[in-house]
């Protein structure tokens, strides 16, 4: 029998009329009650005490507007009694004072009140809203000691109170007995001695973010029953190393069998790292920037479900186990700055999630391919980033390095690796950054690297690479943005009206032969957000053309320039040691902070450098080898930040100023071969960070200071010959730390 066509139809309009109207009777959020008066009137209360500066929440609540608050933003009803059940103002940049009219929200269970402007202490009536079981008040102005009312919040499972302008002795934290998540990251903690056993007094808790508090590691807890032992999972103890000195890792942390993160980075502990724990179901730890000084312990190599792993800048030291083939969900993995040695274990090239290894900065030798030739697909298809860098590995790129389908990131910069750069390093074609410096590449650079076009950073300098580079080598590379290979004898052969694919960031060509018949490359001018630039040794000759001044860093040292140059005043950088510029110093701009004109022709005295230029951001000056005369001017106080000052090897005369005294970072000073007359002056041993002093071939006088032994303590280089100083001091001849010492005496 077919069925009543227009009976079904009417059931379906009346069907869509009555979820129509049952969804509008419940409102924004699920209720169809209206809530209580009382709780209406508290809610209008809170908001004459607040100001909303985007009026974008509290705009809503206005009875002219809804008289159901439960509808109001940010304002949720439970579903069954009406009454007020959750407040989400996080987020809204609310300012003002907190009303204590929220007191009547009695069965309020959740107050987010994060990221808002209150600047207030945390009102102690707080700790009256007992119903409540989620708290963030983190990021929202608050400052000074927290409450201990705080801990009259016995129903809380949630506490969030992350923000520097906190601090807490934690006196309040054992009446939160439910607490399963506490977050106080940057809380000042430094007076809470005892944290470590305030914390275990919580059984329920589950995750502790205690980041950056300034926590005290002096009294662990030892013989004590550990309540979180079963409980904690997940544990942030990062970045607590500001106002300590080096402490040992508790160890019980070690014994949390159920812990999945750890997070112990940045806290400078001593070793070793236990060689025993039961934290076998970690995910994630991250022990980086600390002391250990042990091996990679064992029972790492057992934690099978670890997916991220940070070791770095440990002092680790021994080998990388066979055992890292038992980490089969392992994504990512930094051992950097560390002393591993050996060879890297073949077994890390079978770990098929692994995305990204690090393992640079260490002493790992043995042949590249030996590690990486025999790998799994899998291994292959996943990898995405591998930095090898600064190591003692040896060998050639093989196919079977080139053979990763995914990879963006290579860098095996300064190792010992021989042989061409292959031609079918296109394969390489995910890549984004490529990074071979500091080895012993030789041969052509090949026309293949042109068709890497993810490319954004080359950087194959300081090689033994040679031969023509021509526009093909850069035809689709349309990505780059940092090109660094300077220290190879290219020689570049492009057409004059060239335009680059790429618009650069930063450029090295040092040493290469420009091809532009000893002139500046065009088709640099147009490259306008080229911020460092290195021509050095290039063979470039003649005047500076106005546009070059514009690059923020710029080498041009040991070339064939000539002329005078304009004042410095967008350079931050800027070396043009040993050509031929002359004239007078130029007038320089208070950005620049390294400034190497060494081993020119400059000439006349330095008091208008010195007295005009107000070069307060100054770090690095080299003056050296040039014609300049005159006194240094006493008023080296605008040279505060001065650090290292070089002005051997001039026409100078005079005393040295008492007002080298502000130089008290500085820790090279030479005034070689010049005419400086009279004492070494006693205001020089303010200048305690000095590792270098060179004096020599002057004309000072008087006693050799004893105090040189006794302020200079870092003192390595000091070189004095040549002037008319008499005795040496008892403390210098038995100097331990010296390297170059010549103090000899006479004309």
């Amino acid at each position: 029998m077919r069925p009543n066509i227009t009976a079904l139809f009417f059931f379906l309009i009346l069907s869509i009329i009555s979820f129509k109207v049952s969804y509008c009777s419940i409102g924004n959020n699920g209720t169809n009650h209206l809530c209580p008066e009382i709780e209406k009137k508290a809610l209008l209360n809170f908001k004459l005490s607040l100001e909303d500066p985007d009026n974008m929440l509290l705009s809503s609540w206005n009875i002219s507007a809804d008289v159901n608050c439960c509808n109001w933003e940010g304002v949720v009803c439970d579903n069954i009694t009406g009454h007020v059940d959750q407040l989400h103002l996080g987020s809204s940049i609310l300012r003002g004072k907190i009303d204590p009219s929220l007191l009547n929200l009695k069965h309020l269970t959740y107050l987010d009140l994060s990221r808002s402007n209150f600047v207030q202490a945390i009102p102690s009536f707080i700790g009256s809203l007992t119903s409540l079981e989620y708290l963030d008040l983190s990021n929202a102005g608050f400052y000074g000691t927290i409450p201990n009312t705080i801990g009259n919040l016995s129903n809380l499972r949630t506490l969030i109170l992350e923000g520097d302008g906190y601090q807490s002795q934690l006196e309040w934290l054992p009446g939160l007995s439910h607490l399963e998540y506490l977050n106080m990251n940057y809380v000042n903690l430094s007076r809470a001695d005892n944290w470590q056993q305030v914390i275990n007094t919580l059984p329920s808790l589950v995750e502790l973010h205690f980041s950056g508090c300034s926590l005290t590691f002096i009294a662990p807890m030892n013989n004590i029953n550990n309540n979180i032992s079963t409980s904690l999972a997940i544990l942030d103890l990062s970045q607590n190393n500001e106002f300590q000195s080096f402490a040992i890792s508790p160890g019980w942390i070690f014994q949390l069998s159920n812990l999945t993160f750890l997070d112990l980075s940045s806290n400078f502990f001593e070793g070793p790292i236990p060689n025993i724990s039961n934290t076998t179901k970690l995910q994630n730890v991250d022990l980086s920037f600390n002391r250990f000084n042990s091996n990679i312990p064992h029972w790492l190599y057992l934690c099978k479900d670890l997916e991220f792993v940070n070791l770095r800048s440990n002092f680790l030291h021994g080998t990388i186990s066979t055992g890292i083939a038992n980490l089969t969900s392992l994504n990512t993995m930094s051992l950097s700055w560390n002393e591993l040695s050996g060879e890297i274990a073949r077994e890390i090239a079978n770990l098929c999630k692994l995305q990204s290894l690090d393992l640079s900065v260490n002493k790992l030798n043995g042949k590249i391919s030996d590690s990486f030739g025999n790998m799994s697909n899998c291994f292959i298809g996943a990898l995405e980033s591998l930095d090898l860098s600064e190591n003692r590995l040896s060998g050639h790129l093989t196919d079977q390095v080139l053979e990763f389908k995914s990879l963006k990131t290579l860098n095996l910069a300064f190792n010992n690796l021989s042989g061409t750069i292959p031609i079918n390093i296109v394969k390489l074609s995910s890549l984004k950054t490529l990074t071979l410096a500091g080895n012993n590449l030789s041969g052509n650079l090949p026309e293949s690297v042109g068709k890497l076009f993810n490319l954004t950073y080359l950087d194959i300098q300081d090689n033994k690479l040679e031969g023509v580079v021509s526009e093909i080598h850069f035809s689709n590379l349309t990505n780059l943005l940092d090109l660094y290979a300077s220290g190879n004898h290219f020689t570049l052969n492009v057409s004059s009206n060239w335009t680059p694919p790429f618009n650069l960031y930063n450029l090295g060509l040092g040493l290469w032969n420009l091809g532009s018949g000893g002139r500046f490359p065009m088709w640099l001018q147009p490259q306008k957000d080229i911020r460092e630039l290195d021509l050095s040794s290039s063979g470039i000759s003649g005047e500076v053309p106005n546009w070059i001044w514009d690059f923020p860093f710029l080498n041009l040292s040991h070339n064939h320039l000539h002329g005078k140059i304009p004042d410095i005043i967008t350079n931050q950088f800027l070396c043009l040691s040993s050509n031929k510029f002359s004239g007078p110093l130029p007038q320089i701009g208070s950005g620049v902070f390294d400034l190497d004109l060494s081993n020119n022709s400059f000439s006349g005295d330095i008091s208008h450098f010195v007295i005009a230029n107000g070069t307060y951001n100054l770090n690095i000056l080299h003056l050296a080898g040039n014609q300049l005369t005159g006194e240094i001017p006493d008023c080296l106080m605008q040279w505060s930040s001065m650090i290292v000052l070089n002005l051997a090897n001039n026409n100078m005369f005079g005393r040295i100023p008492d007002s080298i005294r502000f130089l008290t970072n500085m820790l090279s000073l030479n005034l070689q071969n010049n005419k400086f007359s009279g004492h070494i002056p006693f205001s020089l041993r303010n200048c305690t960070e000095l590792v270098n002093v060179d004096l020599a071939g002057n004309k000072l006088v008087g006693k050799m200071p004893a105090w040189i032994g006794t302020r200079l303590l870092h003192l390595r280089f000091l070189v004095l010959r040549s002037n008319r100083l008499s005795g040496v001091s008892t403390i210098l001849l038995q100097w331990p730390q010296r390297e170059v010492w010549e103090v000899n005496m006479g004309d």
